[in-house]
């Protein structure tokens, strides 16, 4: 294989990316430019818009589908509510405690506050009817339990029913409008909303802390380390249980896309899990790799980053660097252990590939369009395939040029990358603003 990684002469880096071949040149004079995007001019908001800004705000619960899972934070013990302590320890009295509610019903979506919620996307990209008419899959359980006791209440059925009517209008179904509300129109819109193998991880806050305008939006960055780690946690179990409940869902594709010129809806922190009954090109790529060269991952990943200088930070068990041979700028951030499924890693192996993420979303900032994709080996290959994250930079838009060469032209090279990151994680480090369990490379 040719250096993935050249610089000519004239300054032009040439990249090709060992693991997908795709091919990438950077010339010279772009890369100081400004990485965010032009926005409208910010607006004034109202104190009361905070939880209620978009359908994904958790003061507008009943516009979203049914919820599978919420995860709340509670007091640790020996703390009370008014924050007096008995005798734990000053470590536990600074811990939050994290804990999982499944299958609640309308009624109680008020009784907690949800950190993060996991409900199916209503217009999903595989439908239920994909699934149940192609492979003959049935809901879970679980699924089928909740959307009983769902419609049992009386605002359950509320909900469902104008969920139902809005997937009816948007398909330009007859009896959308209809009322009463068809019974058997009901009952085929509803096991969707509720058994969907496309769903969403939403983070509570629209805005950080004391917004005083409508572009000071949250993202992963200024999320403290300790909820990014279970915004992770979080959506790797989430992964496992679609595996889990549909046996003929070969791969779990999981994103995030931040910002509308990245793809985002809404400008609301979420990731999506998609299932999909193909590997998808990349892992069929991959694996076909792998079996030739069982040490791909360690020799281009940790080992070829380290050589070119393109380290940007480590922790025990995971490195963060600047990726080579990508359509966009990219952080990549890979877990050492090559033979474990996401969920089988330790929780020093999660809080590691956690917090390294962290601190790349944290360094790029809010204000730059970004996507994150996970990466992982699914559990029908045994092969030595780490999880990793590659956080893209969407500040550039593909041309006829690369539609036509299939070439990238690219405006900042990995060194840039890595060194606009470096910088600005020394920045954040000294303000305390990423996990203290990272460690930086040098400026």
């Amino acid at each position: 294989m040719l250096d993935p990684l050249v610089r000519l002469p004239d300054g032009t880096v040439k990249q090709v990316n060992p693991i997908s071949g795709t091919k990438v040149w950077t010339l010279p004079g772009r890369a100081a430019r400004p990485l965010a995007v032009t926005r409208p001019s910010p607006l004034p908001l109202d104190p009361a818009d905070h939880d209620r800004y978009c359908p994904f705000c958790w003061g507008r619960m009943l516009e979203t589908t049914p919820e599978i899972a919420r995860v709340v934070r509670e007091c640790p013990s020996g703390v009370a509510a008014d924050g007096a302590a008995d005798s734990a320890t000053e470590d536990a009295k600074q811990r939050p405690r994290w804990r999982e509610l499944r299958g609640l019903l309308a009624e109680q979506l008020d009784d907690t506050t949800p950190e993060f919620r996991l409900f199916p996307n209503l217009f999903e990209i595989l439908s239920y009817d994909y699934w149940h008419l192609a492979h003959g899959f049935d809901p879970t359980p679980e699924s089928q339990a909740h959307r009983t006791a769902y419609l049992s209440t009386p605002l359950g059925r509320e909900h469902v029913t104008a969920l139902a009517r809005t997937r009816m209008r948007a398909r330009g179904m007859v009896g959308a409008h209809a009322e009463p509300f068809d019974e058997d129109d009901l009952e085929r819109e509803s096991v969707a909303l509720f058994a969907g193998n496309h769903q969403v991880v939403v983070a509570r806050r629209h805005f950080v802390d004391g917004a005083t305008d409508d572009s000071q939006n949250a993202g992963s960055g200024t999320l403290t380390p300790e909820e990014h780690c279970e915004y992770t946690r979080f959506t790797v179990n989430a992964v496992r249980d679609l595996y889990r409940g549909n046996p003929h869902a070969r791969y779990v594709s999981a994103f995030q896309n931040w910002l509308r010129p990245a793809g985002a809806s809404f400008e609301h922190l979420h990731k999506q899990l998609v299932a999909i009954d193909e590997l998808g090109t990349d892992v069929e790529r991959e694996a076909a790799r792998l079996r030739q060269e069982p040490e791909l991952f360690t020799r281009w990943g940790g080992e070829f980053a380290e050589a070119r200088g393109l380290v940007v930070a480590r922790t025990p068990t995971a490195v963060a660097f600047a990726g080579v041979g990508h359509q966009y700028p990219t952080l990549a951030v890979h877990t050492s252990n090559t033979t474990a499924l996401p969920w089988e890693l330790s929780d020093d192996e999660l809080r590691d590939f956690s917090d390294l993420l962290h601190a790349c979303h944290a360094a790029t900032g809010t204000e730059v369009p970004t996507n994150e994709e996970w990466h992982h080996g699914p559990p029908s290959l045994d092969l030595p395939i780490p999880l990793r994250a590659l956080l893209k930079w969407r500040v550039s838009t593909p041309a006829g040029f690369e539609g036509g060469t299939k070439i990238y032209v690219n405006t900042i090279d990995p060194w840039t990358v890595r060194d606009r990151t470096v910088t600005r994680l020394h920045e954040l480090v000294a303000g305390g603003r990423v996990s203290d369990r990272i460690e930086v490379g040098p400026r």
